[in-house]
């Protein structure tokens, strides 16, 4: 087996500390990309990942390399001290007991972005948290952790990011350093708007990604499929607009190229029910259920799809 290179970051231009709190696939893929362009980075993270890393580095397998970054990793909250940025990337409903735990340790001046499932994360998190302090962002990404300290990169990558600024970082600054470091990054003022448009990906392929055990290209070509993605897509289209959302970009187009573009992706809640883990699903096809009732919308596909997955969440926990 070949050996796989040990990258030591070089230090960034204009380079800040970036804390990651809750460095699972998504967590490591981003901070990783923030190391190896020079930023200081320390992981907060399970002890299993935090001992491999502090052992071996994190190994990043993407397309186009395979190495293992240099890095810092903790699994104690009080590593965040000092960090000018912190990606707050646990699931959905950990998010304010995630930001409480942050709380005594987080620097006056840092910003907290929310790179999570959901529509509310950043509203929730700013319960717990100054206002200022939190800014939300929509990731479209593709990746998994294929080992212990080990993160896995299927495909995509962007950020979409609100405009935000605390007293020694702004949404601008993010962007420049992440687009520096091979993330494509955009700043929206409709951030809701396309956290809405990510969400309805969601509630189209995570719960049917999870019920089969089947990637996404499977999928999509199942018989029938692709007309209850549509009836899903319907349904949160309406409790959207009935919430005044002006949903970004073409969802019908976005949901029909998803699975060109990660053919073998499985959903995240597929892999978490994988592993016997809680699913996201109250904040996905759940989130849509209760925001139509509260709304007079009926929502049965979304329905169907929560409760099914709820079901097999309870048999596997």
């Amino acid at each position: 087996m070949p050996s796989i290179p040990l990258t030591e970051p070089h230090a960034a231009k204009n380079g800040f500390k970036v804390a990651v709190m809750g460095a699972g696939a998504v967590g490591c893929y981003y901070g990783g990309m923030l190391a190896r362009a020079g930023h200081e980075v320390v992981l907060i993270a399970r002890p299993q990942h935090v001992e491999a890393i502090a052992r071996d580095g994190l190994r990043m397998e993407t397309a186009t390399f395979d190495e293992h970054v240099r890095l810092a990793a903790s699994t104690d909250p009080s590593a965040v001290q000092g960090a000018q940025l912190v990606l707050l990337c646990v699931k959905s409903t950990d998010t304010e007991s995630a930001g409480a735990l942050l709380r005594p340790y987080l620097a006056p001046d840092a910003l907290v972005l929310t790179l999570q499932n959901g529509v509310d994360n950043a509203d929730r998190l700013r319960t717990v948290l100054p206002q200022h302090a939190v800014a939300a962002a929509v990731v479209y990404v593709a990746t998994e952790m294929a080992g212990t300290g080990h993160v896995r990169h299927h495909g995509r990558g962007e950020l979409v990011i609100e405009p935000a600024a605390s007293a020694s970082i702004s949404s601008e600054g993010v962007a420049q350093a992440l687009i520096a470091a091979g993330v494509p990054t955009d700043i929206s003022s409709n951030v809701r708007g396309a956290l809405w448009a990510k969400l309805i990906l969601n509630c189209a392929y995570n719960a049917v990604s999870a019920i089969t055990q089947l990637p996404y290209g499977k999928t999509v070509a199942g018989e029938g499929i692709q007309d209850v993605m549509r009836d899903v897509v319907a349904e949160c289209l309406a409790v959207a607009q009935a919430e005044g959302v002006q949903v970004a970009g073409d969802v019908h187009t976005a949901v029909d190229k998803l699975a060109a573009s990660m053919p073998s992706q499985y959903s995240s809640t597929a892999q978490d029910l994988a592993r016997g883990k809680r699913t996201e699903i109250d904040y996905l096809n759940g989130l849509i259920v209760k925001r139509g009732a509260a709304l007079g919308i009926a929502t049965p596909a979304n329905r169907v799809l929560w409760a099914l997955v709820k079901l097999l969440e309870g048999e596997r926990a």
